[in-house]
C-alpha cells in the first residue's frame, strides 16, 4: 500500500533563544517491504535540511540556527509504499552485527523484575516462539496508558508501574529478550492506524528481534502484532535515546511550547 505522512513540529519560547542545534531521525530508508518514493525534512521557511548515515545506519538531518529566535517549525512531508513481510526485515542497512544489540543501556536495563519476568516466558521453546509469547506478555502485563511514563522512564520502572506506552511496551521487551540472550534494537517510526488524521497519533516504537534463520523480526507489544504494511520504519537503535526521532539543545534561558500534529494516510486520499 502507499502511505502518505505529513508531521509537523513547532516549538515557541516566551523568550527569545540565541541558538539551538537538533539531531533529526525523522526519514526513513528504502528495505524489502519499504520503498521510499518521496521524502523531506526541512525547516519552515527554509529549504531541506543537510544529513548523514549514522552508526545505526539511520538517516540523520542536522538542523541549526545561529541567531535569537522565538519559534522553530520542522515539517516532514513524505510519501512510501509498503508490503506485508510478516514482520521479517530484510534489505535494511546493517553495519553492526547482531551480537551488538545486546548491550544493556540505561533504559533498558534487566533488572532483577525484568529477569523474572523474561524467564516465566516461553520456556525451552524456540527464539521465535518466546519473542511472540513475550510481546504478547508485555502488552498483558503493562497497560498502554498516557501521561504515566515519560522518555527517561527505564524499562523495570514502567514494568512495576504496569502502565505506560509504546516507548515502554518496547523497552520492557528489549530488555526481556536481551535477559533471555536474544539481541533485541528499539524501532522508531509511522503507523496508519486506519483511522481519521485528526484522531490518530501516528508516531509509534516497536522493537526488532534477532532470530536465527529468519534475521530480524518485528514486534509490536502494544498492538500485539507483527509490523505490517501499516507501519513505516524510519530509526533504530539500542534505546529511544539512539533513535529518538528529535534530539537537541538551545542556548537562553526561555520556557518552550511545544506542538505536534502527524497524520498518516493512505496515497490515494
Amino acid at each position: 500500500m502507499r502511505l502518505r505522512v505529513r508531521h509537523e513540529t513547532s516549538y515557541h519560547y516566551d523568550a527569545p533563544v540565541m541558538a539551538m542545534s537538533q539531531l533529526l531521525r525523522l526519514a526513513p530508508r528504502s528495505h524489502d517491504g519499504q520503498r521510499v518514493l518521496s521524502w523531506q525534512v526541512r525547516a519552515v521557511p527554509g529549504r531541506p535540511l543537510p544529513f548523514f548515515i549514522d552508526g545505526f545506519g539511520n538517516i540523520v538531518h542536522c538542523h541549526a540556527i545561529n541567531h535569537p529566535h522565538r519559534a522553530v517549525t520542522i515539517l516532514v512531508a513524505g510519501e512510501v509504499e509498503t508490503a506485508a513481510m510478516d514482520g521479517v526485515v530484510r534489505g535494511t542497512a546493517e553495519p553492526l552485527p547482531p551480537p551488538f544489540f545486546l548491550r544493556e543501556t540505561k533504559l533498558t536495563a534487566a533488572g532483577p523484575a525484568i529477569v523474572d519476568f523474561a524467564r516465566g516466558i516461553g520456556g525451552d521453546a524456540s527464539a521465535l516462539t518466546v519473542l511472540h509469547a513475550l510481546m504478547r506478555a508485555v502488552g498483558e502485563r503493562v497497560a498502554y496508558r498516557p501521561g504515566t511514563t515519560d522518555a527517561a522512564t527505564a524499562a523495570a520502572e514502567a514494568l512495576t508501574r504496569g502502565a505506560g506506552v509504546c516507548q515502554d511496551h518496547a523497552h520492557i521487551f528489549i530488555a526481556a529478550a536481551r535477559a533471555r540472550g536474544i539481541p533485541a534494537r528499539y524501532v522508531g517510526g509511522y503507523l496508519w492506524t486506519g483511522m481519521a488524521p485528526e484522531h490518530d497519533q501516528a508516531s509509534h516504537a516497536w522493537a526488532e528481534a534477532f532470530v536465527p534463520d529468519l534475521g530480524w523480526v518485528g514486534f509490536d507489544p502494544s498492538n500485539g502484532v507483527c509490523p505490517t504494511e501499516a507501519y513505516i520504519r524510519t530509526s533504530v537503535g539500542l534505546d529511544y535515546l539512539a533513535a529518538a526521532p528529535a534530539r537537541g539543545i538551545r542556548r537562553g534561558d526561555a520556557a518552550e511550547t511545544l506542538a505536534v500534529t502527524v497524520a498518516v494516510t493512505p496515497g490515494d486520499q
